[in-house]
């Protein structure tokens, strides 16, 4: 999943201005692996934010605009944002199967054309939500079934990431086996605020329990120094044993 040998870290650049986003990348990359760009930069900036915030590093770049719309619309995002070159693009895993399934297609056709490898990671349950909210929009069971579910029926359709809480991703991985990517937000330092995240872990019990990256946003990017505050992160870290 890194593409530097630095730590398995993605910082979400959630910055109001691209000057903000890029100025936290280039603080963080000499110790992390990624940095994410969201939703709401993607949308106020434009595709040029990834370039921007890519800056001559080659830091690899997670692309999390969690797509949801049926196959055909999915597939033709995914083909549109592959010239942007991320390592990796989230979509809903509730689209169904047919959606992944499209999307991991289109991802491997723009591969073909010669761009480095895309993975698609298919978000399970958003780490904001809980078991209530989950049951007051019809969705019924324990939430970690939930999030089971969803992760099984996206691997079978091809999808070679996950994305869920750390207070799932054990679950999961007994479930997916060692070779599917596992990417956790929701994840904050001891003594760290949780912020609107619902489903929270240290970064260590998260990477011991089978994680393979953590997305971490606030705890770094809100610091006086994200460039110390990543380094200090990433050196708390310890790899977990490999079976």
């Amino acid at each position: 999943m890194t593409t530097r040998g630095s730590a398995p870290i993605a910082v979400a650049l959630d910055a109001s201005d691209v000057e903000t986003a890029a100025s936290w990348a280039h603080a963080v990359t000499p110790h992390v692996s990624m940095v994410k760009v969201g939703l709401q930069m993607f949308c106020r900036h434009g595709p040029d934010v990834v370039a921007v915030v890519r800056g001559g590093t080659g830091v690899g770049v997670f692309l999390d605009l969690k797509l949801h719309d049926i196959p055909v619309t999915v597939a033709g995002a995914v083909r549109s944002v592959a010239r942007l070159r991320p390592r990796i693009l989230t979509v809903h895993a509730t689209g169904g199967a047919a959606m992944v399934r499209a999307a991991v297609a289109a991802a491997d056709e723009t591969a073909e054309g010669g761009t480095d490898g895309l993975d698609i990671a298919a978000v399970t349950v958003l780490t904001s939500l809980t078991a209530a909210d989950l049951g007051a929009v019809g969705v019924a069971g324990a939430l970690p079934d939930a999030v089971r579910r969803l992760a099984v029926l996206a691997v079978d359709a091809g999808a070679r990431a996950i994305v869920c809480s750390p207070q799932e991703v054990a679950v999961v991985r007994a479930e997916v086996g060692p070779h599917v990517k596992l990417i956790t937000a929701g994840v904050r330092p001891v003594g760290a605020a949780v912020h609107d995240q619902a489903r929270v872990a240290t970064p260590q019990r998260a990477l011991d329990d089978g994680a393979d990256l953590l997305v971490i946003g606030r705890p770094i990017t809100a610091a006086a120094d994200p460039g110390a505050a990543a380094a200090a992160i990433a050196a708390t870290l310890r790899p977990r044993p490999r079976s």
